[in-house]
């Protein structure tokens, strides 16, 4: 059976998915949101009115991406959400309490220049590290396997190793950025679907792509980086990140299970022999607990505490805290800054007072020995080395970043709540999800889940300070299915696997960060663009379910539009 035909399967199962997935929900609560009342109608349980559960839902619209949840509010957490809140919001600097620490590279500044009010990042023209919104992080690989001129062998579509898997571009003075963003360009070009972009009914639409390039001469590093392609990864909304945390894995195993008949799944993530999980879809997370991959769009992650925030505010920034005393760096960078004739004479000049910033590097003074302790100090990079950095680097037993701090940053990111959904009172949008049921968008996209016991994994810092907010049994509806698909786009994300992205609070991006782009790289400008880049090849997962919408008339695109926009 062609792979297609499959799809239409699919989509004849999410229609009964998609219905009957309300069966136990509530209807005797209400609510209000701008006028509106939020009960059930003949299309919308209640329960759809509050996307996050009702500990998970902010009912407030302004500024929803941010809002803590009712758990936070109503468990003794808001003093502690709004001080970790002042962690994402305000700039680090080089040394200055209580946000010191940036560098000695970093890829910004502070979250909100890839998170836009918290939000999904924006599309940029150019690479500017501190242009706000710029949500981009570039994806440095080698396409095909091969051996570096030192002998280096590496497997296709891994991360070069000359630069950090998300590469920085800046550096505190006098050292170089490991890439210089004037070697970096974004080039936007146009395709063509197979209908011309024009739907049936005459209405036309654009669908455009980035082509990346980085100079050779772009990397301060030694070696400089062989046979590599750049690809974009923009930043997703970090609101509800800790309600997905929640899903078991349990869960996330039968979804799999469910998907695995009609889809081919990423055999790094799922084993179709033993139709079970593959050895390699398992985290290890520091103490030695495993947790099932289910953060980024690579699945590279299992669990919020070691995932896109634990795991940012450290790496983004190079801010060091007491589990992490190591720097996000690599030796190729390290070697290349202690041969630099600038780097040697500015800390030869600058670096002898104790005070300095740069003294850790002075050592002797000599040039030999600046070279030898820039070549050491920038390389401690790994776990092992932590005991060694902190020899140089932590004074007075100041951490760059406190546990406390910590703490506070960790009950602000789990505290995020989903803003309430919109508009369900309307016939437009009560449409829309049948349409959206009908085409087989709710395969991927999967409406509800529930949430496990919500068993949190503890870091140490964590488990020294208190305890965190949690989402246990909870109907959550954040319309994914937490697996990754592939597309088959033009310059298409690193290895063409993609976890769908939820769709959840995306229809107020314009209102709260003035844009509404999607896709992993930005390409879509709109939701219209967006669907349409799904059925861009014949190959694509989504291929069917896009073509049913291209299909559709007027009334009914716009339908499908107002229901994702709503939800």
């Amino acid at each position: 059976m062609k792979f297609v035909n499959k799809m239409l399967l699919l989509g004849m199962l999410s229609v009964g998915l998609f219905a009957c997935s309300d069966d136990k929900e509530d209807n005797t609560k209400s609510n209000t949101i701008n006028g509106e009342t939020g009960e059930a109608n003949d299309v919308f349980t209640k329960a759809e009115w509050y996307p996050g559960g009702e500990l998970g839902t902010t009912s407030n619209e302004q500024g929803c991406y941010s809002n803590p949840s009712p758990y936070v509010e109503n468990n003794g957490m808001y003093m502690n959400f709004k001080k970790g809140e002042t962690f994402f919001e305000n700039d680090y600097t080089l040394n200055t309490f209580p946000r010191r620490g940036l560098g000695p590279a970093w890829i910004r500044p502070g979250c909100l220049y890839c998170h836009p009010s918290y939000g999904h990042g924006k599309r940029q023209t150019t690479y500017n590290a501190d242009m706000q919104g710029n949500g981009y992080l570039l994806v440095v690989y080698h396409p095909t396997a091969g051996t570096t001129s030192q002998g280096v062998s590496y497997a296709a579509n891994s991360y070069i190793t000359e630069v950090t898997g998300m590469p920085q571009t800046r550096a505190m003075s006098p050292f170089l950025p490991p890439i210089d963003e004037s070697g970096i360009h974004i080039q936007w070009l146009n395709a063509t679907d197979e209908h011309n972009n024009t739907f049936p009914d005459g209405e036309t639409y654009s669908l455009i792509y980035p082509e990346v390039t980085i100079d050779e001469s772009a990397f301060n590093t030694n070696p400089k980086p062989e046979n590599y392609e750049v690809r974009l990864e923009s930043t997703i909304g970090v609101y509800g990140s800790a309600l997905l945390d929640a899903i078991s894995d349990d869960s996330l195993k039968d979804q799999y299970a469910k998907e695995a008949p009609y889809v081919s799944l990423n055999p790094a993530m799922w084993d179709k022999t033993s139709n079970d999980w593959a050895p390699s879809a398992w985290y290890t997370l520091a103490d030695g607990a495993k947790r099932i991959k289910k953060f980024t769009y690579a699945l590279t992650r299992g669990s919020l505490q070691d995932g896109p925030g634990a795991n940012a505010i450290w790496n983004i920034t190079n801010v060091t805290r007491s589990d992490r005393h190591y720097l996000y760096s690599t030796k190729a960078w390290a070697k290349a800054m202690s041969e630099e004739e600038s780097v040697i004479s500015t800390i030869q000049n600058s670096g002898s007072a104790k005070t300095s910033l740069l003294h850790p590097y002075y050592a002797d003074g000599s040039k030999d020995s600046i070279s030898y302790m820039v070549n050491k100090l920038l390389g401690l990079n790994t776990k092992a080395d932590a005991d060694e950095y902190a020899k140089h680097f932590v004074s007075n037993g100041q951490e760059e970043m406190s546990d406390a701090d910590y703490y506070d940053f960790m009950v602000w990111h789990r505290g995020l709540a989903v803003p309430m959904a919109r508009d369900l009172n309307k016939k437009q949008v009560q449409k829309g999800k049948q349409l959206f049921a009908e085409m087989g968008c709710a395969t991927c996209h999967r409406p509800s889940w529930e949430t496990g016991n919500d068993d949190y994994w503890k870091d140490a810092v964590v488990k020294g300070q208190g305890e965190l907010p949690t989402y246990a049994h909870q109907t959550i509806w954040p319309y994914t299915d937490m697996i990754q698909h592939k597309l088959h786009m033009i310059n298409d994300i690193r290895t063409g696997w993609c976890r769908t992205t939820p769709l959840w609070g995306r229809g107020l991006s314009e209102q709260e960060t003035g844009a509404s782009d999607r896709l992993h790289d930005c390409r879509a400008r709109n939701v219209i663009e967006a669907i349409m880049w799904h059925g861009y090849s014949s190959e694509s997962d989504a291929y069917t379910a896009s073509q049913k919408f291209y299909n559709l008339s007027k009334e009914d695109r716009d339908a499908v539009v107002a229901f994702i926009d709503a939800i």
